[in-house]
């Protein structure tokens, strides 16, 4: 696993050993960066289910200016704490041993241009995730949010303010592009 563009392209990132975390493919990574393109630039970044910092770091390669990485398993915390360190971008970077949810309510207040959901598949956590998100203002009014879920699983459930602005089929994965409907 590697960083695929900017300022770091080339580097390599350290992973989890065992199948706890799944990182996101170079290629899926690529797709990703493509859709998003000058978003990136200067935006302020929210990694929930982080697991090793991959789309995090990639995005402060490419110009975020800050980025806030949660991740509840101290392994996975560990790891990425060890390729903010090796990379250079700790001082650009914020990162918290919590569960996602927990991080939610307790920093409503937080605001993301960007906001990547990653968590493990078929467990239906990004539509919860939506639904603890719409009661805040944690996304800019121009911000995205990046969910990967499954190939075959579909987001249920009432997901406003959100809509699904995107979706693109990757192998065995499906990223969903959401942003405010009033956008």
């Amino acid at each position: 696993m590697r960083i695929i563009a900017g300022e770091m392209r080339g580097r390599q990132l350290k992973a989890v050993e065992g199948i706890h975390t799944r990182p996101t493919s170079d290629k899926v990574k690529g797709a990703i960066f493509n859709v998003l393109g000058d978003k990136v630039v200067d935006s302020r970044v929210l990694d929930l289910f982080a697991g090793t910092g991959n789309l995090a770091i990639e995005a402060l390669s490419r110009g975020s200016r800050e980025a806030v990485l949660v991740e509840k398993n101290y392994d996975a915390y560990q790891v990425i704490q060890k390729n903010l360190e090796q990379l250079g971008v700790s001082q650009k970077s914020k990162l918290l041993l919590m569960d996602a949810f927990k991080f939610i309510h307790r920093y409503p207040d937080e605001v993301f241009n960007l906001i990547f959901l990653d968590p493990p598949y078929r467990q239906e956590l990004i539509p919860k995730v939506l639904a603890a998100l719409k009661e805040s203002t944690y996304l800019t009014t121009e911000g995205v949010i990046v969910a990967e879920t499954a190939k075959d699983e579909e987001l249920m459930g009432d997901i406003y303010p959100f809509e699904i602005r995107k979706t693109g089929d990757y192998g065995d994965t499906k990223v969903w592009y959401l942003q405010r409907m009033d956008v």
